[in-house]
C-alpha cells in the first residue's frame, strides 16, 4: 500500500505506529543510511532509538525549496492534501523544527547537485565522529 492509501484506510496514527516499528527493526540491522520521513522523529521512542544506535542528521531546507520538491510529488504527501499546502507545511515546520533541531548534525539542503550535499554530510559526520567535544558534537550545528 502507498502511504496515501495507509493514511486513507487506517489513519495517521496507524501509519506512525507501523513506521516506528519498521525504523526500530532497521536500526538493529547494522551500519546503514536510513532516511526517515519528516514525521518519524516526532515519536520520542524513535528519536531515543536513533540516538542510541546511530547519528541523526537534519537536512534543513527553506520553505520555498521544500515546496518546489513537494510539488514534484504532491500525491506522495497525504498530510499536504489541503486547500493550502504551503500554509500546512509552514504549520508542520513550526511544530517540527524544534524537534528536528535535536539532531546530532544539521546540514543545509538547497538547490545544488546532490553530490555537494552528500559531501557536506560526510564532512560534518567525519568531524562529529572524530572530534569528541568539538562544537559540532551534539549541538545540532
Amino acid at each position: 500500500m502507498s502511504i496515501a492509501d495507509i493514511f486513507a484506510r487506517h489513519g495517521e496514527a496507524d501509519f506512525r505506529s507501523g513506521e516506528a516499528r519498521v525504523i526500530a527493526r532497521l536500526l538493529d540491522g547494522g551500519p546503514q543510511v536510513l532516511a526517515t520521513g519528516g514525521g518519524a522523529v516526532m515519536n520520542a521512542d524513535t528519536r531515543t532509538a536513533i540516538k542510541a544506535k546511530g547519528v541523526s542528521i537534519w537536512l534543513s531546507a527553506e520553505l520555498d525549496v521544500l515546496m518546489r520538491r513537494i510539488n514534484k510529488r504532491k500525491n506522495d504527501r497525504p498530510m499536504l492534501q489541503t486547500a493550502d499546502p504551503a500554509a500546512t507545511l509552514r504549520e508542520l515546520l513550526v511544530a517540527r523544527e524544534p524537534v528536528y533541531a535535536l539532531a546530532d548534525l544539521t546540514v543545509q539542503s538547497r538547490e545544488v547537485p546532490h553530490d555537494a550535499i552528500v559531501s557536506e554530510i560526510m564532512t560534518a559526520l567525519a568531524a562529529f565522529l572524530n572530534a569528541p567535544g568539538s562544537p559540532q558534537q551534539g549541538d545540532g550545528a
